[in-house]
């Protein structure tokens, strides 16, 4: 213990956090070479065998030269994944764009306190939108 001093443990534990990020980024860069539709095949393997055979110099030039489009993937692919997450939870709460049960229920009390109908025809009509 006495043979590894502090100073060693705190440059060894940073290098092995800057690797583990590195291998984040190769494999970021590498998810984004596959998802990019403008790049064709060939283009593809190229940047693929850059960032295998030289890996750091290649994500290095990768992020240097794609790193913009790279980020406006990630925005097209978040509001895609949002929007089909809105509409899921749309069809299954099954509402739609016209309102659901409790847009009908408040237009009824909003009725019934203006006085526009009476007690006994709120009764009717909510029975009739909760069947």
């Amino acid at each position: 213990m006495d043979d590894y001093p502090l100073l060693n443990v705190f440059w060894t534990m940073l290098w092995f956090f800057i690797w583990i990020m590195w291998l984040f980024l190769l494999f970021k860069v590498i998810t984004d070479i596959f998802r990019d539709h403008d790049l064709n095949g060939w283009a593809k393997a190229g940047w693929l065998i850059l960032c295998i055979v030289l890996p750091y110099l290649g994500v290095l030039i990768y992020v240097i030269a794609r790193g913009k489009s790279m980020t406006q993937r990630d925005l097209k692919q978040a509001k895609e994944s949002e929007a089909a997450f809105q509409s899921y939870i749309r069809k299954t709460a099954g509402t739609t764009s016209g309102g659901g049960h409790a847009d009908e229920l408040a237009r009824l009390a909003e009725l019934k306190e203006k006085g526009a109908i009476t007690n006994e025809e709120f009764e009717k009509a909510k029975a009739k939108v909760l069947s």
